[in-house]
Parts: C-alpha cells; sequence; structure tokens
C-alpha cells in the first residue's frame, strides 16, 4: 500500500515562492510516501522559462531534494532545463532521502490548439520509470497523455503506475479530454493513474481535476479546479485482482499488432 498525495498547488512566477508552495503541501500531506506536483512546478509558462530554466544541480532541485529529505516523502514535479536557445520541460522524481533519481524530458509537445511549445521547449527521448515510494512509477507529461504508446512502453519497462503531471491547457471540452484520457490509460493499461495539473489561472493553462484511478478506471478522488492537496492509497493487490478479471495485457498480439 502506497499513500500518494496529490498537490494541486497554484504556480507562481518565481520559483522561491513555488518551493515554499511545495513545502507547505507536504507539511499539509505527513503521511504520504509520494507526493505528485504539476508541470511547470518551477515556473508559470510563457517566454520567462528561457530566463528562469535552471540545471537539474541548480537551486530549484536542490530545493525539491531538501524538501522531500525534510518531509521524509518522495516527490516527482515539473522544472525546465537549459537545451541550448530553448529548454526541457523536466519531471524530476526524487526519493524520501532527497535524492535525484530520475529525469524524464517531456517527448510530445504542445503544437496543437493554437499552442507552439515547441518554440521554446526541445523535445526528450526516451520513456522513463523511477523507483519512488515503493513503486515503479512512469513518467508522463501533459499532452503526452494523447499519446497511449508511451503509456504502453512504460508498462514494457516495468511500471506499476502512472505519474502524470501538467498545466493542461483549457478550452471548449478541454476538461473532459484530461479526464477521459487519463481514465483510458488507466483502463487500457489496467494500472494505477495519478494525474496532477494546475489549477486554472487568468493566462488560460490549467483546469484542475488532478485524479487518483485505479486500474478499472474508477476515479477515487478528483480535486475540482481549486488548489488543493488530498492523499489517496495505491493498493497494488486491486491491480492484480483486476488483471485477473481483464488480463488484456497478456492478451497483446504483439507478432500481429507491431506493439
Amino acid at each position: 500500500m502506497t499513500r500518494v498525495t496529490l498537490c494541486q498547488i497554484s504556480i507562481d512566477h518565481d520559483p522561491k515562492n513555488n518551493l515554499e508552495s511545495v513545502r507547505d503541501a507536504l507539511a499539509a500531506a505527513p503521511e504520504a510516501d509520494l507526493a505528485v506536483f504539476p508541470e511547470a512546478t518551477l515556473t508559470r509558462f510563457g517566454r520567462g522559462i528561457l530566463d528562469r530554466a535552471e540545471p537539474l544541480d541548480g537551486p530549484f532541485v536542490h530545493g525539491l531534494r531538501e524538501a522531500a529529505r525534510d518531509a521524509g516523502t518522495a516527490l516527482i514535479a515539473g522544472t525546465f532545463e537549459p537545451a541550448g536557445a530553448r529548454v526541457h520541460n523536466t519531471a524530476v522524481a526524487i526519493d524520501a532521502n532527497g535524492e535525484l533519481v530520475a529525469a524524464y524530458r517531456k517527448i510530445h509537445l504542445f503544437d496543437s490548439f493554437g499552442a507552439r511549445e515547441s518554440e521554446l521547449v526541445a523535445p526528450g527521448d526516451a520513456p522513463v520509470v523511477a523507483e519512488l515510494g515503493g513503486l515503479r512509477v512512469g513518467l508522463i507529461t501533459c499532452y503526452d497523455l494523447r499519446f497511449p504508446e508511451l503509456a504502453r512502453a512504460l508498462v514494457d519497462q516495468g511500471a506499476q503506475a502512472f505519474a502524470v503531471i501538467a498545466a493542461w491547457a483549457g478550452g471548449p471540452f478541454k476538461e473532459e479530454h484530461w479526464v477521459t484520457l487519463a481514465r483510458a490509460r488507466a483502463i487500457e493499461n489496467t494500472m494505477w493513474t495519478i494525474a496532477v495539473g494546475q489549477p486554472p489561472h487568468e493566462d488560460g493553462w490549467g483546469v484542475g481535476r488532478s485524479l487518483l484511478i485505479d486500474p478499472l478506471g474508477v476515479t477515487v478522488h478528483d480535486l475540482g479546479p481549486a488548489a488543493g492537496v488530498r492523499t489517496g492509497k495505491i493498493d497494488m493487490a486491486r491491480a492484480e485482482s483486476v488483471r485477473k478479471t481483464l488480463p488484456s495485457l497478456e492478451h497483446r498480439r504483439l507478432g500481429v499488432t507491431g506493439s
């Protein structure tokens, strides 16, 4: 049993303020084994990310590591790393001892609905699974959620749960896309799915609706639109039970479908 906290915190432009929000969220959930924060926890989206991006040994990730160690809680959070003239949109995975155990650079960039993330962000090129809080967690960032092949690649790497971090852009029907896609990734992979986003901002980023979804697609927690922190439990016995009833992963015909 792993206690997972959904940390749907509001994100400021100032990384120092965001680091304080991370510490406050961890303090509000002392029982958590793993706390998941949104994409872009470092700073709000916009051209300012080019100036505020930091290497993984910079002060923001150092602060996250201190916060995780002080709380005794593993965490996942979004940052931006310098990448030449652009940045990487990076999810960092930090264990309860404050060690940086993995970094996932977002593969699929949001060049959709009129946005052009690729103008500021360079894509990553490798799926990542991290050992955190007693779980092997596959890392997914925002627009990645629309690509089921990434989730399946994480399954093939041994993921036991998905952590989706997002600053999901608002707009007509976008909230429904977020909820539907998160549940779809859980259902098709019979996988616990932790999906954490930013609450809505006036600039259109964020829809809230952070979710904990069980391997049958049941929504265990839904935080709605407001900032908040909530803890739930991931029970791997539940996953084993669902997979006995619905062994779809065993039924894959890779020689026929190719994936």
